[in-house]
């Protein structure tokens, strides 16, 4: 898979609400799991809140959007960070480093329970970066 850059928008407890609604504007095809799906009895109160949401439509848009993860404190006005995600580690992972030079590492880059290698920083002028590697190319 190529790499690419999408935006990735935080929601305060309406991600499911909000993708649906632009799945319905956008149409094509919308994946959503919750914190439960992935914490089970440990997700508490979040269990039903998103905890990851991808829409992806024929047109080549792709927007992805979560609730905030619990304890993390919603702030609206940056509330949308920008995503860089396919398999090829080391082109990602050369965009992690130049991205997190002169920032502030949030989540480092490493294997997540979902299997790709995950992370997160806030860019030397406080834009918020996702970055993930999938499976197949670590």
């Amino acid at each position: 898979m190529p790499s690419r850059l999408n935006p990735y928008i935080s929601f305060d407890g309406d991600a499911r609400q909000a993708m649906e609604f632009y799945q319905g504007v956008f149409g094509g095809t919308l994946a959503l799991n919750t914190y439960g799906d992935f914490g089970g009895q440990d997700a508490g109160d979040a269990a039903d809140r998103i905890m990851h949401g991808m829409l992806e439509t024929a047109g080549g848009f792709t927007l992805m959007g979560a609730d905030t993860p619990p304890g993390a404190g919603h702030r609206p006005g940056n509330n949308i960070a920008v995503s860089l995600s396919g398999d090829d580690s080391a082109e990602l992972g050369g965009y992690w480093e130049a991205l997190c030079a002169g920032g502030t590492v949030t989540v480092p880059l490493e294997k997540q329970m979902w299997g790709d290698v995950f992370g997160t920083c806030t860019d030397r002028f406080g834009i918020t970066w996702l970055v993930n590697i999938s499976g197949s190319g670590n």
